[in-house]
């Protein structure tokens, strides 16, 4: 389990490079909404390598945050990454395929609003944060693919697009709020 805590990123990585070499053999099943809420996970896993090695999207967080306190732990890291990203966008296929498409729109957000949480946070502080690169190079085009792909679809509702953005507000904001109540347990138990 330590080496998991430690490395899940290199293995999402190397899983998000084979969901993406095997789009050649699945894409034209899938169709192109069904394929741009697949291809929202491995460029994910992809943007996650860039944010997370050694320890690096954690490390900004509890400096900026926290005053170099621990108030975002490596497990925490794992459970919102693993659970919120992966597993998160594996039931969403699972729903945008076999329920409603618009389902799709959650990965979809998800990926757009991590985007833009990282480009305002480059603009706030005037520097790079990490995922950056990858928020820009990858999670624009990506985003605004499935975005485009799944608005012109018939039954795609607003409703979905509220569902979808709603959805991947209140994963970012839980974020936030999980941090700031372990700053002020930290700061109480000192």
């Amino acid at each position: 389990m330590t080496w998991f805590l430690h490395n899940w990123m290199y293995g999402g990585f190397i899983a998000g490079l084979f969901l993406l070499a095997i789009v050649p053999i699945v894409g034209d099943d899938l169709g192109g909404p069904l394929l741009a809420v697949y291809l929202q996970l491995p460029i994910y896993m992809l943007h996650q390598l860039e944010e997370h090695a050694d320890d690096r999207f954690r490390r900004v967080v509890n400096t900026l945050m926290a005053g170099g306190r621990e108030a975002l732990t490596t497990p925490a890291v794992v459970v919102i990454n693993v659970v919120g990203v992966w597993i998160l966008d594996l039931l969403v296929l699972y729903g945008a395929r076999f329920v409603d498409l618009g389902l799709g729109l959650i990965a979809v957000y998800l990926t757009l609003v991590n985007a833009v949480v990282h480009i305002a946070g480059g603009i706030a502080q005037r520097r790079y944060n990490p995922g950056l690169g990858t928020g820009v190079v990858l999670f624009l085009p990506a985003g605004l693919a499935g975005l485009w792909a799944l608005s012109g679809q018939p039954e795609v509702t607003a409703a979905d697009h509220i569902l979808g953005l709603a959805v991947a507000l209140v994963l970012h904001a839980a974020i936030v709020i999980h941090v700031k109540r372990r700053v002020a347990m930290l700061a109480g138990a000192a």
